[in-house]
Formats: structure tokens, sequence, C-alpha cells
């Protein structure tokens, strides 16, 4: 085996090591560490967690012990070298002997990034970067926006038909059975055991009101997988419309927070009983909504990092028109509903001309069964 193919077997398996941190590390970025001694055998791994503090090459360190001197560090990142909540991984790195770093990327964070490879560098150690780029920077990418812009990064999820509906028309749903929505699914079993992955990868996750309205969903993680903090349920709420009966006030944990520019204090008062945290800010003049830009920036303040937009065709319409929207993840069924009376995924007055179009670059394409689903960027998370 080539140097090179060493070299990138050792990185997937620090890759696999920070995905491993996935619901466990935010806001911090999930890194995963490898270290070989001299003659190449691994003697150390670490994947960093919030509540572990410590960050993954210590731990690998750590477990390597004194076979790290003359070794090799493999990371998906690059190590930090200002004091945070930790000394620098670096100084610890140049203590522990280390003769050579591999790692994937840079750290997106302008304000450090580089700093750690040049103080290896100055140390004397051979730094390598780049490769597993790709999987890196897609693994990171929520952390990249957050510490960049100190906004989360936006995923705006959805499921449809091949003709665009997600509902059928209102006057046609039957009657809704428990946790089913209004209209029935649109996507298989299959597909939709996927969202909670995907939920699961998210801090928080964000509908309007319309939706507690016609679906009484849970807006709950339900993977299974550990996670540090419990998902964070956005509610979109402009006159203070959601039901104390709602399913999702029976599962509370201090998980719910609503923001309206509703002037009702009884209900506001009732709604904080139940334990809801709300948000007072002021209607956009576009849509009579609390604004999109300053909830999410609200949220980067509370330290959330990614969240799923899960509305109905009014809040993905919002969310695209006020250039909230930083990638999709949209899941097809073969089905075509057809008719003017179905609801579209995105309502409102739509762009108006193909140039303005928003434009889904980058794309990865799932199958789940029958059905599919199209993830793109509408935005570089890493970009300015």
């Amino acid at each position: 085996m080539s140097a090179h193919s060493v070299d990138e077997q050792h990185l997937h398996r620090a890759l696999e090591l920070a995905r491993q941190s996935i619901g466990l590390a935010s806001p911090n970025p999930y890194v995963g560490a490898v270290i070989t001694d001299a003659q190449g055998n691994v003697v150390g791994t670490g994947t960093h967690t919030y509540a572990g503090v410590k960050h993954a090459e210590v731990l690998a360190l750590e477990a390597a012990g004194v076979k790290a001197r003359g070794g090799t560090l493999y990371i998906n990142l690059e190590p930090h070298s200002h004091q945070g909540r930790t000394p620098p991984c670096t100084d610890a790195l140049i203590t522990a002997g280390i003769h050579r770093i591999v790692a994937s990327m840079a750290d997106p964070n302008p304000k450090v990034s580089g700093q750690g490879f040049e103080k290896l560098r100055a140390a004397g150690m051979h730094v390598e970067v780049g490769q597993l780029e790709e999987q890196a920077r897609r693994l990171n990418e929520a952390f990249a926006r957050y510490i960049r812009h100190g906004v989360p990064l936006v995923t705006l999820k959805a499921a449809m038909t091949l003709d665009g509906k997600i509902a059928p028309p209102p006057s046609e749903v039957l009657q809704q059975s428990e946790g089913v929505p209004a209209g029935g699914w649109v996507t298989s079993e299959l597909a939709r055991a996927h969202v909670q992955q995907l939920r699961h990868q998210h801090d928080a996750i964000l509908v309007g009101v319309g939706t507690i309205l016609s679906d009484n969903p849970l807006l709950t993680d339900r993977s299974g997988l550990p996670r540090r903090r419990p998902l964070l349920r956005v509610i979109l709420d402009s006159r203070l419309r959601l039901p104390v009966e709602s399913r999702l006030l029976q599962e509370r944990r201090d998980d719910i927070l609503l923001f309206s520019s509703s002037s009702d204090q009884r209900k506001r008062a009732q709604l904080e009983e139940l334990g809801i945290r709300i948000e007072i800010l002021p209607p956009s003049e576009s849509d009579g909504r609390p604004s999109l830009p300053a909830i999410l920036h609200g949220l980067g303040q509370l330290e959330i990092t990614s969240v799923l937009v899960e509305g109905g065709a009014a809040v993905n319409w919002a969310a695209l028109a006020a250039n909230a929207v930083d990638k999709v993840f949209l899941y097809y069924a073969p089905k075509i509903l057809a008719g003017t009376g179905s609801i579209p995924f995105a309502a409102g007055t739509g762009f108006r001309h193909m140039s303005q179009a928003a434009h889904v670059h980058d794309l990865h394409l799932h199958r789940f069964g029958e059905d599919f689903a199209v993830e793109g960027y509408l935005r570089d998370p890493y970009g300015d």
C-alpha cells in the first residue's frame, strides 16, 4: 500500500471518529484524531465532545502516551493554537514530540485559520493539508457558517411529489390520524426515517404555526442517537395562535422557543406558564411576521449552529425571499398530485424572473427505495 493510501486510510478513520460527535460537540466543530507511532501502528484515537472538554488530538495523545513521540497525527481539522476552554492543542503536540501532521483542512475561523499549522511548522513538524478536504468541509459546514458569521447554517427541508406539491387541497383532506400530516404522508417510511437522521444533525428545527395547526407534529429527534442538548423547536407564530393542547407541548423540556410580534399579553402569559420561551420581535414590513434574519441572529447568540426548516409553503417562501437559506434537502416521491388547489412547495409571490431564481449548486443525490432526495447549496457555508 502506498504512503498516500495509508494516509488516506487513517484520515478516513479520523473522519469516522469525528462523525461520532454529531449531536455531542456543537457549538464546537466535529473533530476526530488518529495517532500512529514511528512504525505506522495506530497507538491512540480521540473524538471531541463538548461535555468532555478535551479536544480530539489531546485525547489521542493521552491514549498513545510515550508511543506518540516521532509519530504522525491524522486529523480532519487544523489543531487550534489559541487559548479557549482548553490550552492550545499545538503546545501538547509539540511537547509530545509528534513528528508529522496530516490534516484535511484549515480551521474555518478566519481569526485563527492557518495559525496552528504555522506554529507546528515553526516547531519543526512536517505538516500536510488537503487530503479528503471535501468530506471534512461538508462535515463542519454548520460550524463554519456559525463561526464566520454568528448565525446558524439554514437547511430548507421538504417532502413533495414530482410536480412539487407538499399536500393535496385542504378541502380534500381526510380525517387526520395522530402524528400524520393532514394530507397524508408524501414519502415512504424509509425516507421519513432519514429525516430523523437529518434532525439529529441539527441544533434546531423551525416551523410556522400553520404546520402545528394543520399537522400537530412533535418535531422531535427520534433517531435514538445521543444528544448533548435537546433539539430546539422554534415556532414562528406572529399572532400567538399556538394551541396549548398541541402535541409538541406534551413533551417539552425547555426546548421550545417561539418568535412572535403579538401584543396579546394574556396568551403570552399562558404559554410562558407552560415553560415556552417567547421572544417578541417587531413585524417585518413585507409580511407582518418577525424578521427571519433577526431570528437567525438571535439563534446564533444561543450558540445554535444549524437550523432545519420544516415549514409549510408560506414559511418556505419566506425563508427563500429573505435570502436566509444556505442549503436544501428536498425529498421527492414518485407521485403526481396535479391541480391548482394542491399545496406547492413554496407559496407567495415567488421570483418574478428566471434570472432571480434561487440557484442550487454542488448537488448530491440520495435514494430511499423509490423515493429520492436532492441536497444542494444556495450559499457557500465557508464564504464571506
